[in-house]
């Protein structure tokens, strides 16, 4: 069959999948509308309950559809059995209930990502489709069988992989989901339960691997994951920012992105702290330093608790004030709750020295009134608070730390918040209870027990019936509550997390149902792991997945870099490039006032070859230390928005995780050597290297 005739059939097939999908994107927001223009209130409890479960199924199917518009449909298998299947980011059916295009997620799937020229299974062919918008632009096959002679085609490889691979960056990760490779899908498909650390050298699509691992998990096992979601950890803003788009793509909304640093409802931490900082606070020593913080705030006076209420001295002996805070502390309970033992305790103390004082016997009744009445005096309460505070986690960081009330937050600050909420916990609250609430809750309950769904929470329901016509996901649930427990969560760039980072995160996922994805050889924080072992034996046990296979970076550059692995981390093996090299890496030398010249030399050249058409991105990268010297002589890189930049100022720890076409690393002679490698390696196309002094010994080959 002619290649035309090939892009006039499968454009009719892509052509019928649209109108389907447009069909059922129709159905599904008339569907919704339906379901909020009938109210939150009237009609049964079963009625109501049901109403807020559809509507919610309603707007979650929406985001899904809409999410998957751009390439809706990559790729077809043909076995021997000579059934078709397609091959798409969404499951699709038609009217007749029949499957018309096969979410990638399922079984049925496996064989286009599983299958290799030496191990087809039952494939003849395998057919990737390249398309723009709604339009065939390509196909590329893989023929299994070259001998049948019903199957059409030649054996083109990887050419969908390799295609993909040379597009210029957009600032944004793009899905692989068209072309993932076996030993990513492993990794994807892998079970729900334990924890699995995917060890990948730069390049090796781990990232990617992971997000599609989170899509595929939420596929498999919905009703165990729809409830309490997926919590995806990164190491920066910009990294989120970066990999946001994946997941929708793949036709998930509902997972929780977060950095270390937001991982403390309430405070958002984008600042680093100082290396001798960092390691500092991100030591398990810090969980003995903030039990002594909360513990140096449950106090007992030097002698006797003397206060001066209403003409009367009162005054509680020592030695019961000792007692009273042993008694508050043998409870177990947080500092904030343990409270309300020593408030009893003292004011119970206070109100029989009143009665003596007043030389007349009480009752008990008239005891707890005396309690009462002096808990609203002044004097009583500031000298009980003086004894044992109410405490909040920042204000008990801060005093530790030394922080003034306006310091920002650093990323190394928000385990220590999260160390210090577990010891100290909530204010109790009021006694009168918020009766609307209340109310709320108790009817939903009443309507999930007579109704007999489990699928929602009476909160959740309550959420619903209080903001009618607004959605509340678990994603928004989950962000604002530090307690929330995740059905999975996924760390990246994870040998970046401090001992404190990693005790946080454990209790945010006590099955320990865990992705653990990074590179010991890319460690940059003093902070982070030298070893998978050393950060989670204690936790968890763990099995691994290796990345071998280097998709993104030219062999010509990963060769260079992988002579500066070689030298710090000489039990790392550097994942191998398949990719050739447009132009081999090049160094270039230059001093004092010439180097401006040279730089500015490199990113015009950039622009003439790397950067078109609103694509294609350039990082111009050095260490923090030097940062604001370059900003000076490029501030046009200079970005609050890096990612939609054509060309950006980075730091190394801005950079990782990220790619671009381009990369210049100036003094590369001055960073440390896993920060050599990080910055080398973030290039897709073209490297340069800008010294001033001497090479490091790994790269003086470079300068022949």
């Amino acid at each position: 069959m002619a290649n035309r005739q090939v892009l006039e059939l499968e454009q009719s097939r892509i052509t019928q999948l649209y109108d389907r999908l447009d069909a059922v994107r129709r159905r599904t927001a008339e569907a919704l509308k339906a379901e909020y223009a009938k109210g939150a209130s009237g009609g049964t409890h079963q009625a109501r309950v049901e109403r807020e479960v559809s509507a919610k199924e309603h707007a979650r199917r929406l985001a899904q559809l809409n999410g998957v518009e751009r390439g809706l449909c990559f790729g077809r298998i043909d076995d021997v059995l000579e059934e078709t299947l397609y091959i798409g980011r969404v499951g699709l059916r038609n009217d007749d209930h029949e499957t018309i295009l096969v979410d990638w997620r399922a079984p049925a799937a496996r064989p286009f990502y599983a299958a290799t020229p030496s191990y087809p299974g039952t494939l003849v062919r395998r057919r990737h489709l390249r398309t723009k918008g709604r339009t065939v632009v390509g196909v590329d096959d893989e023929v299994f069988d070259l001998d049948r002679e019903d199957v059409d085609g030649g054996f083109v490889g990887e050419a969908a992989l390799l295609a993909a691979l040379r597009r210029r960056r957009t600032g944004r990760m793009g899905d692989v989901v068209a072309t993932i490779q076996t030993e990513q899908d492993r990794v994807i498909r892998s079970g729900l339960h334990g924890a699995l650390v995917v060890q990948g050298g730069p390049g090796t699509g781990k990232t990617v691997a992971a997000l599609h691992r989170a899509a595929y998990l939420l596929y498999a096992y919905r009703e165990t994951l729809e409830r309490r979601g997926v919590l995806v950890v990164g190491p920066n803003t910009t990294f989120l920012r970066y990999i946001s788009q994946v997941l929708p793509s793949l036709g998930e909304t509902d997972v929780v992105l977060a950095g270390v640093g937001d991982l403390f409802p309430g405070v958002t931490a984008t600042a680093d702290d100082e290396p001798f900082q960092a390691v500092i606070k991100g030591d398990l020593g810090m969980v003995d330093a903030v039990a002594r913080a909360v513990a140096d705030r449950q106090r007992v006076p030097e002698g006797d608790l003397e206060i001066h209420v209403d003409g009367l001295d009162l005054a509680v002996p020592h030695h019961l004030c000792v007692a009273a805070r042993d008694r508050a502390r043998r409870s177990g309970r947080p500092h904030n709750v343990a409270r309300k033992l020593l408030v009893l305790d003292l004011l119970r103390a206070l109100a029989i020295d009143e009665t003596a004082k007043l030389d007349r016997p009480a009752d008990a009744d008239e005891l707890a009134y005396i309690r009462k009445v002096l808990w609203h005096e002044p004097p009583v309460r500031a000298a009980i608070d003086a004894l044992w505070p109410v405490v909040t986690p920042q204000e008990l960081v801060r005093g530790m730390l030394g922080k003034a009330p306006g310091d920002p937050w650093t990323t190394g600050d928000v385990p220590l918040l999260d160390e210090a909420a577990e010891l100290l916990g909530e204010e109790p609250a009021p006694a009168r209870r918020d009766d609307d609430r209340a109310e709320q809750e108790l009817f939903a309950r009443e309507v999930l027990t007579v109704t007999g769904v489990e699928e929602v929470e009476a909160a959740l329901l309550a959420d619903w019936n209080a903001t009618p016509g607004e959605e509340v996901t678990t994603a928004q649930r989950a962000g604002r509550d530090r307690k929330w427990i995740y059905g999975h969560v996924i760390v990246d760039e994870a040998q970046e997390l401090s001992a404190m980072a990693w005790r946080m995160i454990m209790r945010r996922i006590p099955t320990r149902s865990m992705t653990i994805v990074g590179d010991i050889g890319q460690t940059g924080s003093p902070a982070g792991a030298t070893s998978w072992g050393e950060m989670l034996d204690q936790y968890v046990t763990w099995r691994e997945e290796r990345l071998t296979v280097n998709y993104r970076t030219p062999k010509d550059v990963m060769d260079a870099a992988a002579e500066v692995l070689k030298e710090v981390a000489p039990d790392q093996e550097p994942p191998i490039s398949v990719r050739p090299a447009e132009e081999p890496p090049r160094v270039v030398r230059a001093a004092g006032a010439e180097l401006n010249d040279v730089l500015r030399a490199e990113i015009a050249a950039a622009a003439g070859d790397l950067l078109a058409d609103g694509e294609g991105r350039l990082a111009v990268i050095t260490s923090g230390e030097r940062y604001a010297e370059v900003a000076s002589l490029v501030p046009e890189a200079v970005t609050l928005d890096p990612l939609d930049s054509p060309v950006a100022l980075m730091t190394v720890t801005t950079s990782k995780g990220l790619e671009f076409d381009g990369v210049i690393v100036l003094w590369p002679e001055e960073l440390a050597g896993r920060d050599l490698y990080v910055a080398m390696t973030r290039a897709t196309r073209r490297l340069v290297l800008i010294h001033e002094r001497e090479l490091p010994p790994p790269l003086a080959g470079l300068a022949k």
